[in-house]
């Protein structure tokens, strides 16, 4: 992973890195997810520094925060169709602190890191507070969409042994979706709507560029086998 990608930063996120050690076999939550979500991240924080869209009286964002949350926000994998993938965020919010506690960083940069790791997350339901979990969260969800996205919930499917489609009905026109039968039912159930809850307007405008790149792949496919 380059790490030289994190400028001044670079240095944090090796020791990070460490200290995750070589990681699982999920090609959607490996180095080059993180990679992905930096990017992002950097894209939105700057859209936000342009827009002028941090509250009056907030503090700029923590680059040292943002940069360990990026890293550490799947620091403990649970599969998706696992009992306690809900608890996944808090899980590795609690790794997280471990490991940063033995970076020596203070209790109020600590609480922060916590907070955007646990928030991140679609599945936990909490609402960021901070300009840094507002970011990671866009910046994680936009990893799940677009040209990647749809990337990634093809390899998701294929690791959870899901069909590509329902050949009766592949547009679940008089049937309910079911994402965890059917790969192409999960751009319904929840791809479409992930551009609903970005936190920040540099998020939300790639958002939409991301979800119409979908809808046009959905509509191509449907095309393809008959739906």
């Amino acid at each position: 992973m380059r790490t030289s990608e994190f400028g001044d930063q670079a240095g944090l996120a090796e020791r990070l890195l460490a200290e995750l050690g070589p990681g699982g076999n999920d090609g959607s939550h490996d180095r080059s997810h993180l990679l992905r979500v930096w990017r992002n991240a950097k894209a939105i924080a700057a859209g936000e520094v342009v827009l002028g869209e941090i509250a009056p009286g907030e503090p700029g964002c923590d680059q040292a925060i943002l940069a360990a949350a990026v890293i550490l926000h799947d620091c403990v994998a649970v599969e998706k169709n696992a009992p306690d993938r809900s608890r996944a965020s808090r899980l590795a919010a609690g790794r997280a602190r471990d490991i940063v506690g033995r970076l020596g960083w203070n209790a109020d940069r600590t609480d922060r890191l916590a907070h955007a790791i646990e928030a991140h997350s679609f599945s936990a339901g909490i609402t960021p507070s901070t300009i840094e979990a507002r970011i990671l969260q866009d910046a994680d969800r936009l990893d799940a969409i677009g040209a990647i996205g749809i990337a990634r919930c093809f390899y998701v499917a294929g690791r959870m042994g899901s069909a590509l489609y329902s050949p009766d009905d592949p547009a679940a026109s008089t049937r309910p979706l079911d994402d965890q039968r059917f790969a192409l039912d999960h751009f319904g159930a929840k791809l479409f709507k992930v551009a609903d809850a970005f936190q920040t307007t540099t998020g939300q405008t790639l958002a939409d560029q991301r979800t119409r790149a979908m809808l046009g792949f959905h509509e191509a496919f449907l095309a393809e086998v008959g739906g």
